[in-house]
């Protein structure tokens, strides 16, 4: 109650002070403590907050703002508070100390104050400035480093999220986004922040740190807020701005580095593969497809990826790469996802597009060199000689036939290469090059093959150096031209009637040596003509009869079994 009763009179506009001759003792004052660092003294007309201890000469204790929890707070030098202590605390500094020794003329006089100081008493009160403000103050905002790329800053109507740390004026921490390991995040302009913060953060990049002090009235004001931040007190904010959109931003693409040839540009409904660097406006990385050695494999404008990634993959070139800045609604959201990226989170794709193809594709042919005279061209059942390189769409070299001593040699539909290989094959002359686009489907499919990753387009670069035109599928041999009238005469070389393996084969050799007829190329020619002896040699006693090269009817007489002579 006695503490109560000596604060009142602290506070009083005026004290009746008893006149007495001769000259009066001015306030002593002991400055204990003074900061380094001291941007402001107390001047006339300023409000303040400090702590002290109220003490007569004796050392005995009167009164403690301590002992309540609560500084004194008012104005300076409009009689609000005792003269002494009015006189004493100008051109102090926040956080410094004195020791004000008021004297009884400028402190309670004659009177005293109650049953606490008893009249004509000389007062010690042990001080420490804790705020200083004025109500011409305006927000204080002092940039302490500069975000590397600024393409904007913080405006009304922008959502922004920001660290800080928060303290008074006199070093007092009352709170730290970073002790809760979230950054704050809002609108400004909109009333959801305190006046002088969104004054503050008004102008930020992103990146950018700045050290904002906030008088009360543009704070928490004469109320405070909880038990962290008392009344009038001025707040000293270290924010570093982490993140910036507004609500109305689309997607931004730049940095874009676009191959000069560009055959066709990706729709809606193309499978696509690309490689990216994830990250945040700041620069923190959360993903990348490069440290999993793995492209992200995808369908374009079908919902399987973002919004803001399905719409920025649409348009690009094979090898084409972008930046795409991509606003919360057109990714995660105000909800995030999982641990990596926070709510209402921008992020940055740094794309690489590898290749993209649409399901119904085909081969894609490009004649790059063409003999003049091209008289015999490669089709199905031909075996052909070539060579090859095989690359992914993005120049990654996976086989050649440089690797090998001689060209490949493949028969033409008979399913020993790739479908879209075989189809590019088709109708080349000897000398031709050519370059194939060939979609996964018609490659190695969506699995891949050792080497090759899965739903990859594959960019080959053909040579044809050889053609042995080929023999239709099941036969060994065909006529080139019409068929000896007797042809079992034809090849009863020695007219015994029965023809052996020897006469055979001498027969068969001497029609593909005279253009007559062909062998199925790419196997041993005796290998060949043995078997084509042993499918006429019915009862497999070693020789041929002419009962045996007649056709032969199946048993059930509704199919016949075809014979190359």
């Amino acid at each position: 109650m006695e503490a109560r009763f000596v604060l009142s009179f602290l506070c009083m506009t005026g004290v009746y002070v008893e006149s007495n001759p001769g000259p009066l003792e001015d306030v002593i004052i002991d400055r204990y403590f003074v900061p380094t660092v001291c941007p402001r003294e107390v001047e006339s007309g300023d409000y303040v907050r400090y702590h002290y201890n109220g003490t007569f000469t004796d050392g005995k204790k009167f009164d403690s703002s301590h002992d309540r929890g609560t500084p004194f707070s008012g104005q300076v030098g409009l009689g609000r508070q005792i003269t002494g202590m009015d006189r004493g605390i100008q051109g102090m500094c926040v956080n410094e100390r004195r020791r004000i020794t008021v004297p009884p003329h400028l402190a309670y006089g004659s009177l005293g104050a109650g049953n606490v100081i008893p009249p004509d008493t000389t007062l010690v009160f042990d001080v420490v400035m804790l705020d200083i403000w004025n109500m011409a103050d305006k927000v204080q905002m002092r940039i302490l480093s500069k975000g590397q790329d600024c393409k904007r800053t913080v405006q009304n109507s922008d959502f922004v999220r920001y660290h800080y740390n928060g303290t008074l004026l006199d070093g007092t921490p009352f709170d730290s986004s970073y002790n809760r390991q979230q950054t704050y995040d809002t609108y400004v302009g909109q009333d959801w922040l305190i006046k002088g913060m969104e004054e503050g953060l008004l102008g930020m990049c992103v990146g950018e740190k700045r050290n904002i002090i906030i008088p009360p009235f543009l704070a928490y004001g004469e109320k405070g807020y909880g038990t962290e931040i008392p009344p009038h007190a001025s707040l000293i904010f270290d924010v570093l701005l982490v993140d910036l959109h507004n609500p109305k931003d689309d997607i931004t693409v730049e940095n874009q580095v676009v191959p000069e040839s560009c055959s066709r540009k990706s729709v809606v409904g193309d499978y696509i593969r690309y490689h990216y660097n994830a990250t945040f406006l700041d620069g923190r990385q959360f993903d990348s497809s490069y440290q999993r050695n793995n492209t992200y494999n995808t369908y374009i404008g079908m919902g399987y990826v973002i919004a803001g990634m399905d719409k920025a993959l649409q348009g690009v070139c094979m090898g084409e790469k972008r930046r795409i800045t991509m606003p919360p609604h057109l990714a995660y959201g105000e909800n995030g996802a999982g641990k990596d990226i926070p709510g209402s989170a921008v992020l940055v794709f740094d794309i690489h597009v590898i290749d993209f193809h649409n399901p119904k594709d085909t081969v894609e042919i490009q004649i790059t060199h063409k003999p003049e005279e091209c008289n015999l061209t490669s089709s199905v059942d031909d075996l052909i000689h070539y060579h090859y390189n095989c690359s992914l769409m993005d120049g990654t070299l996976l086989f050649s036939s440089k690797d090998y001593e001689n060209p490949q040699e493949v028969v033409l539909g008979a399913d020993k290469v790739i479908d879209g290989l075989d189809e590019g094959l088709r109708g080349m002359c000897v000398g031709e090059r050519r370059v194939l686009i060939i979609p996964p489907h018609l490659g190695h499919g969506e699995r891949g093959v050792n080497g090759v990753p899965g739903s990859a387009v594959l960019h080959f670069q053909l040579e044809l150096v050889g053609i042995q035109k080929g023999v239709p599928e099941g036969y060994l041999f065909v006529w080139l031209k019409d068929t000896p009238s007797e042809l079992f005469q034809a090849l009863d070389l020695n007219n015994d009637n029965e023809v052996p393996p020897e006469e055979f084969s001498e027969f068969i050799k001497a029609q593909v040596a005279e253009g007559k007829g062909r062998l199925r190329p790419g196997q041993d020619p005796d290998s060949v003509i043995q078997s084509m002896f042993t499918n006429q040699d019915r009862n497999k006693d070693g020789k041929i009869t002419a009962e045996e090269l007649k056709l032969k009817v199946d048993e059930d007489a509704e199919k016949a079994r075809h014979e190359e002579l």
